[in-house]
């Protein structure tokens, strides 16, 4: 499918995607998804050039994600139900993880969920590694009003409010008790979250969206240095 006539109906190519996926949560099973493959590999492909303005996007400001391919960022539709308890053979979203060396990089990076009524932009690091998860901890403890900066900077707290992720119940071991911010510490992941309405998906999206995202641009910048250290260590 050619750049042109993928951009030319691009409000035409998010009702379609989201249709499918509407459809995929009522009948998520194998045999609806077969008789819709050839719709499926049609609105992956329009998903992967949405995927690939983003990340051109998000060049503009993060140079980290210069040059890389939407292809290594999105992540499948199938769902490994190997573990979990719900046994449902596909995701009902299409997501993408926009971060240097793609969707499986321990670098921070940019999300993008389409589902609908559930669409979400967000940045940050999610399910670090352990040994990484200690480090980020620790350079938080270390560089607290750095990074209390960059989650109180108004425009920050105006699109994003907090940094988020499942926590500890009590704070790690190695930190005082009566740490003042604590509760940064007890985060087993930090990321920063918006939720958008579908409606937010016209002609003008990847610009608006690339506005959201590069307001979390400083703190992929402070986690990233902290995996720069990891990886070369």
């Amino acid at each position: 499918m050619e750049k042109r006539g993928i951009s030319q109906n691009i409000n035409q190519g998010m009702k379609e995607i989201f249709k499918f996926l509407a459809g995929l949560a009522r009948n998520n099973n194998r045999e609806w998804f077969q008789s819709h493959k050839e719709q499926y590999d049609t609105l992956r492909k329009v998903f992967e050039f949405m995927v690939q303005e983003l990340i051109e996007e998000i060049s503009t400001f993060d140079s980290s994600v210069s040059g890389l391919q939407a292809k290594a960022c999105i992540f499948r539709i199938y769902r490994d139900t190997r573990f979990s308890h719900d046994k449902t053979p596909y995701k009902t979203h299409f997501g993408a993880w926009i971060a240097r060396g793609g969707r499986k990089s321990e670098y921070p990076g940019y999300y993008l969920h389409f589902e609908p009524g559930h669409c979400i932009f967000a940045a940050g690091i999610w399910h670090p590694d352990p040994n990484l998860l200690k480090m980020v901890r620790r350079e938080i403890y270390e560089n607290i009003e750095e990074f209390k900066e960059i989650l109180s900077a108004p425009e920050f707290l105006d699109i994003y409010e907090t940094v988020q992720g499942s926590s500890l119940r009590t704070i790690p071991r190695g930190y005082p008790k009566d740490f003042e911010d604590g509760h940064l510490l007890m985060l087993k992941d930090y990321f920063a979250e918006k939720g958008v309405p579908d409606s937010f998906f016209d002609e003008n999206w990847v610009h608006q969206a690339g506005k959201i995202l590069q307001v979390a641009h400083p703190l992929n910048v402070f986690l990233g240095h902290v995996v720069d250290e990891y990886e070369n260590k």
